[in-house]
């Protein structure tokens, strides 16, 4: 049987009931955009937490807040990967190459590590799409307020 990864992924849900990361990802996304951060979550996130910020793949941005940025396809994260099924499968030759896609990945997660296990999951957006400073900083300002509200909820 398989370790479980060292981290778990929650999605931040707020006083109604949504989820507003998931409702990105399953409303936004394309299919292919919806593989690619679920591999990434998965195979990366789930794996690494906050040391994804030890390279291209994350962001400190203050306060608890971190950005996990995905801009490659399944390649690049089957050969970043630390799952241990995906190390030996990869030592053994049985990952090969995944053909690219012509769609550009260029996905902004915002998460909060609460303790040594949870990740929160608190918004994304598709930078590619929208690449402007501005709309970066609004997508900040959100997710800063969303774990506001999940730390204010935690107290209660």
């Amino acid at each position: 049987m398989e370790a479980r990864p060292p981290f778990e992924i929650e999605f931040y849900e707020d006083e109604h009931g949504k989820k507003p990361a998931l409702d990105w990802i399953k409303r936004d996304l394309t299919e292919y955009q919806r593989r690619v951060i679920g591999l990434a979550m998965n195979e990366i996130l789930q794996y690494e937490g906050t040391g994804v910020c030890d390279g291209e793949w994350g962001k400190a941005l203050g306060g608890g807040l971190y950005e996990f940025r995905v801009r490659h396809g399944p390649s690049e994260i089957f050969s970043r990967s630390r799952s241990p099924r995906t190390v030996r499968l990869r030592a053994a030759g049985l990952i090969k190459r995944v053909l690219p896609s012509s769609e550009k990945i260029l996905l902004r997660v915002f998460f909060h590590q609460h303790g040594d296990k949870l990740l929160i999951l608190l918004s994304g957006y598709d930078k590619g799409r929208s690449p402007s400073k501005r709309r970066q900083q609004k997508e900040i300002e959100r997710a800063r307020a969303r774990l506001a509200r999940w730390r204010e909820r935690q107290r209660s």
